[in-house]
């Protein structure tokens, strides 16, 4: 009988086309399937709570997998050999088990991104945040950010073309921080469509360019018309950063 584990890593998507596995090109969940097959002697395939696009990263990202293995658990020895084995950019944080059931994709509550945003050269946010020179009207931008509520169909936001079933999401929240050299935007929501939140991001800046009124913001949401909105914001400085899961999933 197989056990199902929730293994929690974090990675840095430079150098990574995306979560998923593709054709020739590298993805953080071929390197992990790669080390796990290789510690568990096993053919083992992970199933993420999501995808993200090339360069994006991640502090916090779920997937699961199923192992003949009863022992993995808050296993610390099995998680040190793990990380040996993965690459330098890709770090597992914690496994714990889950109801046979569970997944980690459809199960989870809500998702929260953070992006970061750089607003003088710094050599330590290279390919970590966007660098974005000029002046730009926070509390515009915050006060567009409020409108979101007042939505649930952000098709204007999602990637054309993408095979979406419903573009349906309830946003819980959305907000700016100013921090020293960076602007941070927090968005939590119970589902996010593809490349929802740097199309979001790009607009955003539009109204802090003062190039966007909030009404017209408002109106783009509206017409559920993804050429209406701004270019997406660049993928680097975009962080998947929490996944919400119910209690009841976890093995007692």
């Amino acid at each position: 009988m197989n056990n199902r584990y929730f293994i929690e890593l974090s990675y840095r998507g430079t150098n990574f086309h995306g979560w998923q596995i593709q054709e020739n090109a590298n993805s953080v969940q071929a390197e992990l399937n790669r080390a796990l097959n290789l510690l568990l002697k096993e053919d083992i395939s992970t199933l993420g709570a999501g995808r993200t696009d090339t360069g994006v990263h991640a502090k916090y990202f779920i997937a699961h997998f199923d192992t003949a293995r009863q022992d993995l658990n808050d296993n610390p020895s099995f998680i040190y050999h793990l990380n040996k084995i993965l690459p330098n950019d890709i770090s597992v944080k914690a496994i714990r088990a889950v109801k046979p059931e569970t997944h980690a994709r459809f199960d989870a509550i809500s998702r929260t991104y953070h992006y970061y945003m750089c607003r003088d050269k710094d050599p330590f946010w290279q390919e970590l945040a966007w660098l974005y020179h000029g002046s730009l009207n926070i509390d515009l931008m915050q006060k567009a950010a409020d409108t979101l509520f007042n939505y649930d169909d952000f098709t204007s936001f999602s990637k054309v073309g993408s095979d979406n079933k419903t573009s349906i999401c309830k946003i819980a929240t959305a907000k700016w921080e100013a921090k020293d050299n960076l602007l941070i935007f927090e968005i939590t929501a119970d589902r996010f469509l593809r490349n929802m939140v740097r199309a979001i991001v790009g607009t955003l800046v539009e109204v802090g360019r003062e190039k966007t009124s909030i009404e017209r913001f408002e109106e783009i949401i509206a017409a559920k018309n993804r050429s209406l909105a701004g270019t997406s914001a660049p993928a680097e400085g975009l962080y998947l950063t929490h996944i919400k899961y119910p209690d009841s999933i976890y093995q007692i």
